[in-house]
Formats: structure tokens, C-alpha cells, sequence
């Protein structure tokens, strides 16, 4: 027998109520297992993995003394030219092979989001992952919230392709990130909460990108607009509907950016 909150169970029944009880959902369809915090943990430790590669491939350098943010900023070694965002560049005079998304080499859309110039790099974006990730993943539930970094990645990734110069590599978590402020925003309104937290950190953050040399701003404001559509897809689904309206919601948006970068590789070409 099995203790319950009333008497004792048998274990047959014990095994039959777990099969016909439904799952807990959040308000939005993702599972319960969002308070866990495993997406957020995960991703943080894909990039500290992936800063740890750079350290070794491109010595101390990689994690500081680089020219960005008054030479804190890590400088770039291989793995960061193999995998930021460039659109149609050589690497150097010396090597006249043309690398980047316009080359074929479109995982660097995924890769750029993942690649951190430095120590700092990281450890800013990664204690914003933790802050924000670790809320928007429990009320998203898993899947829906790593779907949320993964797409608002790929727009900021996919906005410095389209606006910036063909040789400009750009990488960093910051896209994905600033979608994630922009899903808050969204997700507290829907939920009714207070908002006037989120707006002044949304603002600063947005005056630092364009104060600040070296920050790629199509990166930053693309990875927002992206980050916030998604947010409205997933909070606004009808409930009758949800989880097919927010595939398919989330599918288009997909679309809509590889239209992007086949319009933009056509143009470079």
C-alpha cells in the first residue's frame, strides 16, 4: 500500500491515477518543469563551455585584452572567426578565400549566439540569462522558452546580417538576450503584472547599445523585435488552439527570417 493524503493507496491504482491525471501546464501550455531552471542552466553552461574552447584555442587574449569596451573585451582567434556572423569577407589579406553566410556557411546564424569575445562578454550576458531566463522559463514552460532564445538569437544573428557590412563579424548571447527583456515585457503584461520595473533596465540597456563603440546594434534590436513577436505568439494563442497556433506562429517567423537571408546572400552575390 501506498500512504496518500486520505488513507492509503493500492499501487495499481497509484500507477492508473498518474496515467489518466493530466500533467500541471502553465499559463501558456509549457510544462511545469520550467521552475526547474534546466533550459537556462543548460544554455549557460553551453557558453561558458564554448568560452572555455576559445580560451584554449586563442590563449589568454580570447578572455581580455582585446580593443572592445576599452580593452576589456576579449580579442578573436579562430573558433570566433569560424563561427561569428560575417557576411562575405576573406579573414585577411593573406588569405583570399571568402568565408561567411553568403559562402554557404549558414551555421553561423546558430554558432554566433553561443560565442562570447571575452570574460566579461560573458559574464554579462550570462548573468542576464540567469536573471531573466530562470522567470520567463517558468512561466514558458522547457520548450517554449528555449524556442524563445533560440528564434530571438537568430533574429538579432540574422539583423547584423542583413544591416551590417558584409566584413563585420559580430557574436555574442546579446540578441537572444535582449529578446528576453522584450518577452518579459510582453509575458507581465499579458499576465496583468507591474511593468514599470522592466522599462527603465529595457531603456538603459538600449542607450548602452548605442552609446557604447563596438556594439552591434542591428544585433541588439533585431534579437528584441524578434524576441517580442515570439512573446506575443506564445501569451496570445486562443487556449482552444494554443499549442498549434503558437507552432505555427513561431514556424512563420522562421520563415519569414531564411527569406530574409536568402534575400540578402542573393544581394552580396
Amino acid at each position: 500500500m501506498r500512504a496518500a493524503s486520505v488513507g492509503h493507496q493500492c499501487p495499481e491504482c497509484v500507477a492508473e491515477g498518474r496515467r489518466t491525471q493530466r500533467s500541471a501546464r502553465t499559463a501558456f501550455g509549457g510544462g511545469a518543469a520550467g521552475r526547474e531552471g534546466y533550459v537556462t542552466k543548460a544554455l549557460i553552461g553551453v557558453n561558458v563551455a564554448v568560452m572555455l574552447i576559445s580560451a584554449a584555442v586563442g590563449g589568454a587574449q580570447s578572455l581580455a585584452g582585446g580593443t572592445g569596451f576599452g580593452g576589456l573585451m576579449g580579442g578573436s582567434n579562430s573558433l570566433t572567426r569560424w563561427g561569428s556572423v560575417i557576411g562575405y569577407a576573406s579573414y585577411s589579406a593573406f588569405d583570399p578565400t571568402l568565408h561567411g553566410i553568403a559562402a554557404g556557411e549558414v551555421y553561423r546564424l546558430f554558432t554566433a549566439m553561443f560565442i562570447q569575445y571575452g570574460i566579461l562578454h560573458l559574464l554579462m550576458n550570462m548573468w542576464a540569462l540567469w536573471i531573466l531566463g530562470r522567470s520567463l522559463e517558468a512561466v514558458l514552460g522547457p520548450l517554449r522558452f528555449a524556442a524563445l532564445y533560440v528564434i530571438a538569437g537568430l533574429g538579432g544573428n540574422v539583423a547584423v546580417y542583413v544591416f551590417s557590412a558584409p566584413n563585420q563579424a559580430t557574436a555574442g548571447a546579446s540578441g537572444a538576450i535582449f529578446g528576453l527583456f522584450a518577452a518579459l515585457f510582453v509575458i507581465m503584461r499579458k499576465l496583468g503584472r507591474d511593468t514599470s520595473a522592466v522599462i527603465p533596465i529595457l531603456v538603459i540597456n538600449l542607450v548602452f547599445t548605442f552609446a557604447v563603440p563596438g556594439i552591434s546594434i542591428a544585433g541588439h534590436l533585431g534579437g528584441m523585435v524578434i524576441g517580442g513577436i515570439v512573446a506575443v505568439i506564445l501569451a496570445y494563442a486562443p487556449r482552444n488552439a494554443r499549442t498549434a497556433v503558437q507552432v505555427a506562429g513561431c514556424t512563420a517567423l522562421v520563415v519569414l527570417l531564411a527569406l530574409a537571408t536568402l534575400v540578402r546572400t542573393a544581394a552580396l552575390l
